[in-house]
């Protein structure tokens, strides 16, 4: 028995160990060049809060246009260790590091999902989180996307090991989970939906007959609702501060329900089956896990798969279903897609095992593995870090443009060239994001909105349809053009030269 105890003791320290080195591979991965590219007005937005955050006031939850309190929870202590204490010491690297350790330990969490899903398949699916390009480009995006992708993960681990083994303390790290995917982002409803209608259908075709005591249950579902109820409270109203946070959840179900309806934002059904199967390596990670899903169907796999499979349906028909489409919710579709991919190849490497010799199929999987690498590196190369602001990359949804990054630097240099020690700059645009992030650094800047009075400056700022209301005020002013994002310009409007 000690034997066998110590054996059991070294295999589990060696499957860790391959988890831990393919999540600090992943790390290596996400961290270099995380300020090279211009910040998203979503980032933007995120950033303003946890400036706001730092500068002593506490998280205000508005249903309307923001999300819950978890990446601010997560961003400011990490901001502060590196040193930022107001909105101006915050930096792209800093702020994006948030989403690279959400991240990091999505990787780390597939270890702990072998007793569910087999070691093989997650060792793959950590791999394709560590390395492709979708996982990679959102989890250096200063969003909620990559925590949420992360909580959604512990979830479905915790839940079906706490019912696998009766465990009260899973159950409460499952509630956990879930209030930390609601405190990210409302559309954790939607997840729960497809979890509780895949729970059903597990529970009906694989666990009836063998289904566990209702004392055993309740416990469970009374520890899981204590975690949930007490961590969401807890981040709502930002560790007691806000009390009144919580029933702005009930009021943001309109703005969630009109949001869902798309804003601007619709795309066709088949949106996200297109993105996925892009690039050069989508088309065959998506054929892998078509052929996991297959394999699942027919009972070719673990009874959790089955748990997984109908989670993954249930989720891509709400979400293509769904008009509003943006591209970083396709992570969340990743995250069953990596597991089935996994689980396809450990079939085929089987199949080939069993048809040929092994002195044959070690090169064949060779050649697999090499020619799947070189595509995945392709596109991770190109949409990651070659070119992640351009128009062109499937992900940079609305992106902004580079060409937005020199408008502080010629701010700075005009106001030295006309002698203004602290330029007073005046913003007129209905949504001038993402420019409170890039004049962080100015200490006179005010912002008003299209008919407004705005205040006299030195520089003003406006849209295009704004400059038109304004010129009378800026008739001693000379306009100069920067995009901001396709499609949308704005004018710096500086001292006319004398």
């Amino acid at each position: 028995m000690r034997n066998t105890a110590t054996a059991s003791t070294r295999i589990g320290r060696s499957r860790w160990l391959i988890f831990i080195l393919i999540a600090l591979g992943g790390l290596a991965l996400r961290l270099p060049q995380l300020g090279a590219r211009p910040m998203h007005t979503d980032e933007a937005v995120s950033a303003y809060i946890v400036g706001q955050v730092l500068a002593g006031e506490p998280f205000t939850y508005d249903p309307r246009d923001r999300h819950g309190p978890a990446l601010a929870a997560l961003a400011v202590p990490l901001a502060r260790i590196q040193g930022a204490k107001r909105f101006s010491d915050l930096t792209e690297s800093s702020l994006r590091l948030t989403p690279v350790v959400a991240g990091t330990i999505t990787i780390l969490l597939f270890g702990a999902a072998v007793e569910l899903f087999g070691f093989v398949p997650c060792v793959i699916a950590a791999l394709l989180f560590a390395g492709a390009p979708l996982p990679v480009y959102y989890d250096r995006y200063f969003i909620h996307e990559s925590l949420f992708c992360t909580a959604t993960l512990g979830l479905i681990l915790a839940g079906a090991q706490a019912c696998k083994a009766n465990s009260v303390g899973k159950a409460a790290l499952a509630g956990a989970c879930a209030a930390i995917m609601l405190a990210a982002k409302e559309t954790a409803i939607v997840h729960w939906m497809a979890l509780a209608v895949a729970a059903f259908l597990f529970w009906l075709w694989n666990l009836r007959r063998q289904a566990p005591g209702t004392r055993f249950r309740s416990k469970l579902v009374l520890s899981a609702a204590g975690a949930f109820l007490f961590l969401s409270l807890l981040l709502f109203t930002w560790f007691g501060s806000n009390s009144r946070a919580p029933a702005g959840l009930l009021q943001g179900i309109p703005s969630l329900l009109a949001r869902a309806g798309g804003q601007g934002h619709e795309k066709p059904v088949w949106y996200f089956a297109q993105l996925l199967t892009g690039g050069w390596s989508g088309g065959l990670l998506v054929a892998l896990a078509c052929i996991g899903f297959l394999l699942t169907l027919r009972k070719c796999a673990a009874a959790f798969w089955n748990l997984l499979a109908y989670y993954a349906l249930g989720i891509a028909a709400m979400y293509s279903l769904i008009p509003y489409k943006t591209p970083w919710l396709a992570l969340n579709l990743w995250l069953p897609l990596a597991l089935f991919a996994g689980l396809a190849i450990e079939a085929l490497w089987r199949a080939a095992a069993r048809r040929l010799t092994l002195r044959s199929a070690i090169p064949a999987l060779g050649i697999f593995a090499v020619l799947a690498f070189a595509l995945i590196a392709h596109d991770t190369r190109e949409r990651v870090f070659a070119h992640p602001a351009d128009e062109a990359n499937p992900y940079a949804y609305a992106h902004t443009s580079e060409d937005v990054l020199g408008l502080p630097a010629e701010i700075e240099e005009l106001s030295r060239q006309n002698a203004l020690k602290t330029p007073r700059i005046a913003v007129i645009a209905a949504d001038p994001w993402p420019l409170p992030w890039y004049l962080r650094h100015f200490s006179e800047v005010g912002f008003w909105q299209p008919g407004q009075q705005a205040g006299d400056a030195d520089f003003y700022i406006t849209s295009t349809e704004a400059a038109e209301q304004y010129k009378d005020k800026l008739r001693n002013f000379r306009p100069e053009f920067f995009g901001v994002r396709p499609g949308v310009l704005i004018l710096l409007w500086s001292p006319a030269p004398k």
